[in-house]
């Protein structure tokens, strides 16, 4: 007898014309129109990228960053666009140290990696899609010329950080406190200064000629060595206040953007339960939901329940060694042993360290005999605090709600189209309330560099040219070679886990699309943070309301510190998917936050 549906709070979406889901409901009809016209998925999700920009400054922008992994209709191999930028030139310890800084800034100029969203999208547009310039950037042009209708959470984020505005940085001060106050919920807010910024882009790429990679081609130009690097350049050498307390100048340059260029890498991947899953390289965080996946695979369906006292317990554990292993072997450098932390006896030799109580030890590898190398800041206990509340608003990643309490987030896109054509991708950074604004450009840099250690001699150690280690993690899975599911999340460290229920469920416990990312999620924090300041909650463990109270309670005997967060609160997760037998396309968005939502016919 077929299960009976269960309740949701939206159908999973079926068709098979094209699928989309995004954090915004703008930018998720945003890249439907774009397929409607005729658009593939590349055009689409580039379209829904410069939305976001507009419509979540708060979780995006374009001084940010845009990992994504995809595969195209005429080649199903998954392909990753590495749309992280560098540490600028003069992003050395050194200089760091000088300034008496143990951290990054969370906050402020000196945060910033090189801007690398707009030219990876661009990079993106120029070799898969098949649209202008013109037409994939107009709603994000309408949107900012015209404005949009504010949802809560961006007037709450500015209205946090208004006296960092009105104090110290009236470029931002100029563009968010227009009367002295936050923008209200549900009024129509545009940034003229921004849509200024893209119209130019569009008319100096279509005075570059006629033929649309030579539009795009100059559009990256006058980014990356044009009128964008010199704004930015004259801005930055202005001190502006951080979260050191002190005002600093940044170090980012017009030579730093002219340097690099966004490119492609091939991605990591694992099999579980019958799919293939890719994932970033490791100057990503991706690999910790495959280290997951590999602990996780040789145990039985009872242990792989995320609804259970057992299931959490065992998941929970396999999430905290995964991790330790990232702050110990990941980073952008050339010896990650991913080989070794991603085979068979690795995960064997690991598992057995899963017990029937909850660890309070970051208990980090050693892959191939290799001695783990970890930052002295959390070898010494410094990270580690009393419970899961301790953030400025201008800091971090504003991911998860604990306590009744949100700080930042991030943004995520996914497109199918009837093709064939697959895409994830996680825009994130540039963060209004993190970085002052760029006063002629309408938009303020990223604060990736939060992420870089400074302390020589760690795979995720400050380097100028290296990429910090992003926890911006897209995922594409693959069925007997073909893409059939892109998904993910805004989270920072909490991505790769709620994308983990997400699998659980649909591959594990064959749930759908909706009924997975509706369930109620959790994930622990029993590690150091990625975000300054670097936080650790040993034996974390943050879950929504939802969670029955006995498995709480049960949970906590076997010495998790659970906090309780609102019943629907963590993770923003998003879904497309492909059955490559019937052509059947699907979609779906999580309720929580009242924003993401999927579309498609």
């Amino acid at each position: 007898m077929r299960r009976p549906a269960p309740f949701t709070t939206r159908p999973t979406l079926r068709g098979t014309f094209g699928m989309v889901s995004s954090t915004h409901w703008l930018a998720s009809q945003s890249a439907m129109a774009v397929l409607e016209a005729g658009g593939n998925a590349f055009d689409a999700a580039v379209a829904a990228g410069f939305v976001l920009h507009v419509v979540e400054p708060h979780a995006c922008g374009p001084g940010g960053e845009v990992p994504a992994i995809f595969a195209r209709a005429n080649d199903p191999r998954p392909v990753v666009l590495a749309g992280q930028g560098p540490a600028p030139a003069g992003a050395t310890i050194e200089h760091f140290r000088s300034l008496g800084l143990e951290l990054v800034p969370g906050a402020g100029l000196l945060a910033a990696a090189v801007p690398a969203a707009v030219d990876a999208w661009f990079l993106l547009l120029r070799d898969h899609g098949t649209r202008s310039l013109r037409e994939v950037l107009s709603y994000a042009v309408g949107y900012a010329r015209h404005g949009h209708p504010l949802g809560e959470d961006l007037p709450a984020t500015v209205d946090g950080v208004r006296e960092l505005f009105v104090g110290h940085w009236p470029s931002s001060a100029e563009i968010w406190l227009r009367s002295g106050r936050a923008p209200a919920f549900g009024t129509i807010f545009a940034n003229p200064v921004y849509a200024d910024t893209l119209e130019r882009l569009i008319r100096e790429a279509e005075a570059a000629g006629s033929g649309r990679e030579v539009q795009i081609d100059a559009a990256r130009k006058a980014w990356r060595e044009g009128f964008v690097a010199d704004a930015i350049d004259a801005f930055v050498r202005i001190p502006h206040r951080d979260s050191s307390g002190r005002d600093h100048p940044g170090v980012l340059s017009a030579a730093d953007l002219a340097a690099f260029e966004a490119g492609y890498d091939q991605p990591s991947t694992t099999e579980f339960r019958g799919a293939v899953v890719a994932k970033t390289p490791a100057w990503g965080q991706g690999p910790v939901l495959l280290q997951m996946l590999r602990l996780l695979a040789a145990m039985g369906d009872d242990a792989l329940d995320p609804a259970t006292t057992h299931g959490i317990h065992i998941v929970a554990e396999a999430m905290k060694l995964a991790f330790a292993d990232r702050e110990a072997w990941y980073g952008d450098t050339g010896d990650v042993p991913l080989s070794d932390l991603l085979s068979a006896d690795y995960a064997d030799d690991r598992r057995r360290l899963i017990g029937q109580e909850a660890s309070r030890l970051l208990r980090p590898g050693a892959p191939g005999g290799r001695p783990p190398r970890l930052a002295a800041f959390i070898r010494d206990d410094r990270s580690q605090v009393a419970d899961a509340v301790s953030f400025e608003m201008s800091t971090g990643e504003p991911s998860a709600v604990t306590k009744g309490i949100a700080s930042g987030d991030t943004c995520h896109v996914d497109v199918v189209d009837r093709w064939g054509n697959i895409i994830s991708a996680t825009p994130s950074g540039g963060w209004l309330q993190s970085s002052p604004a760029v006063p002629t450009l309408g938009f303020c840099l990223g604060t990736r560099l939060q992420m870089a250690w400074l302390e020589p001699g760690l795979p995720a150690s400050l380097q100028p040219g290296h990429r910090p280690r992003t926890t911006l993690s897209p995922t594409l899975l693959l069925c007997g070679g073909v893409p059939v599911l892109a998904c993910g999340t805004p989270g920072g460290d909490q991505q790769d886990q709620w994308q983990l229920l997400l699998l659980l469920r649909h591959l594990g416990l064959g749930m759908d699309l909706q009924e997975a990312i509706d369930a109620p999620a959790w994930h622990t924090t029993a590690f150091p943070s990625s975000f300054y300041p670097r936080e650790t909650v040993p034996a974390g463990l943050v879950v929504e309301e939802r969670v029955d109270a006995h498995i709480i309670g049960e949970l906590r005997r076997r010495g998790h510190e659970v906090t309780v967060a609102e019943p629907w609160s963590l993770g923003w997760v998003c879904a497309v998917a492909r059955d490559p037998e019937t052509g059947v396309l699907s979609a779906a968005a999580s309720p929580r936050g009242m924003q993401a939502y999927a579309c498609g016919r």
